[in-house]
């Protein structure tokens, strides 16, 4: 079975908070200089990727991703808090994930997003081309490990869901939960009790249809103990949604003297080197249907002409 190898072969912001040593996306201790401090982020199993659909292997045994309690209301609220490198809001361990090799507890949530006026933002690409925004939602392994800090450290030991996000004309009421609420957590350091949603509206409607590969965290000390299920299909925002994550925050706390705008918060692609990267569904399959829409819809509309013109 396909998923059984790429088990075999081998988030993000998961452990930020306990980095040994400082790390930015940009300047002296930007992407590029991470590996100094963290080796991990050198390894060959390294997160994001571009994923490039015509040579993922289709593997008929992947299951639908089943969120379980993610609408269950336990808590009242939720924390919302931004860290200095993104905007992260922590889940209650009522809410499971299925559908895995293992039972998977959630963790966080978190954005990554790019900037007002140039292309991209998100981390994961298909066939090269990035979205505005990106959400993970992290779990990790509570089937086999007792707790996040003992799981992140190993093979097998997280799973991230990647959702692409692009913008419209149309407000999302599920992200509108968070986004309403980032004028109050301005600064690096700020955390704010938000009201409990439904998670689950946050995610595409088409849960079976997903890519999966071996990763790691994008984030120091980028281990690579991540399962990652990227989503096909995208969500939708507004672009006034967008605007807000992309014009509110801050990467320095309350009354620095050099404020800095928390913007281009993403990594870029790393090598896939080796790894397979799995599809839950035929990806030929469906660029034939559309292919062979395309082409009705073609042959219809010069049937169409000639009709017409036979007629006048």
């Amino acid at each position: 079975m396909l998923v059984a190898l790429l088990l075999l072969q081998g988030a993000s912001q998961v452990v930020a908070g306990g980095s040994r040593s400082r790390w930015t996306y940009a300047g002296p201790y930007g992407k590029e200089h991470w590996e100094a401090d963290f080796p991990d982020c050198g390894g060959t199993a390294q997160s994001p990727i571009d994923i490039q659909t015509g040579a993922t292997w289709h593997d008929p045994s992947l299951l639908p991703v089943l969120p379980l309690g993610y609408g269950s209301l336990w808590d009242d609220t939720f924390t919302l808090h931004n860290n200095g490198h993104t905007v992260k809001m922590s889940l209650p361990p009522t809410m499971t994930l299925q559908g895995l090799p293992w039972v998977c507890t959630a963790v966080q949530l978190h954005l990554h997003w790019g900037r007002q006026g140039q292309a991209g933002g998100s981390e994961h690409r298909l066939d090269g081309e990035a979205a505005p925004a990106e959400l993970h939602v992290v779990h990790y392994n509570s089937e086999t490990y007792a707790n996040l800090s003992q799981a992140q450290h190993q093979a097998d030991g997280l799973a991230v869901l990647g959702i692409l996000i692009e913008a419209g004309d149309t407000p999302n009421p599920a992200y509108d939960n968070i986004l309403r609420h980032l004028d109050s957590v301005q600064h690096a350091g700020q955390s704010i009790s938000i009201p409990a949603f439904d998670v689950g509206e946050l995610l595409p409607q088409r849960l079976g249809h997903f890519y999966r590969y071996n990763g790691s965290l994008t984030t120091p000390p980028c281990l690579q103990s991540v399962l990652w299920t990227v989503f096909h299909q995208r969500v939708r925002i507004s672009s006034a949604q967008l605007q807000q994550l992309q014009q509110t925050l801050f990467s320095t706390e309350l009354g620095s003297p050099h404020p800095q705008p928390l913007l281009d918060n993403f990594r870029e692609p790393q090598a896939l080197n080796d790894r397979l990267v799995l599809a839950s569904f035929p990806v030929g399959e469906i660029i034939a249907i559309v292919f062979g829409v395309l082409v009705g819809c073609l042959g219809v509309g010069l049937a169409a002409h000639f009709v017409a013109k036979r007629i006048r």
